[in-house]
């Protein structure tokens, strides 16, 4: 099993990313995929959350109007388009699946990528 993020670094304030999460070694598409983010120090936060049939997309209010997640149950991935990022979403991003998103939150996450850093400059 394993979750594979990509597209993380360094951005201005004001700029755009998107983050990819590749799964392989298990069905993906019967699987609810979470994004969360965790800053040093910190707990790790949800960030966003897809459903299955991406029937179900939630977001936390700090990220809602600029994130956008996605997936593509057909190349087992999942995304995270990030516009106008802050130096307040500087975090390592994290996707997982697991059994189903509660809002932005997936609960319980089953499995976990490696993450990817995202830092935002002033």
């Amino acid at each position: 099993v394993q979750l594979v993020e990509s597209g993380g670094g360094l951005v201005q304030a004001g700029g755009s990313l998107r983050l990819s999460c590749v799964a392989s070694g298990f069905t993906f598409d019967r699987y609810d995929i979470g994004w969360f983010r965790q800053v040093p120090g910190k707990e790790r936060e949800g960030v966003s959350c897809i459903s299955t049939n991406s029937g179900r997309i939630n977001y936390r209010d700090s990220v809602q109007g600029r994130f956008t997640i996605s997936r593509d149950n057909a190349k087992d991935t999942v995304y995270l388009q990030m516009n106008n990022l802050k130096p307040e979403d500087t975090a390592v991003y994290y996707c997982a699946a697991g059994r189903t998103c509660v809002s932005y939150y997936l609960t319980p996450a089953d499995y976990w990528g490696q993450g990817t850093q995202v830092t935002v400059s002033s």
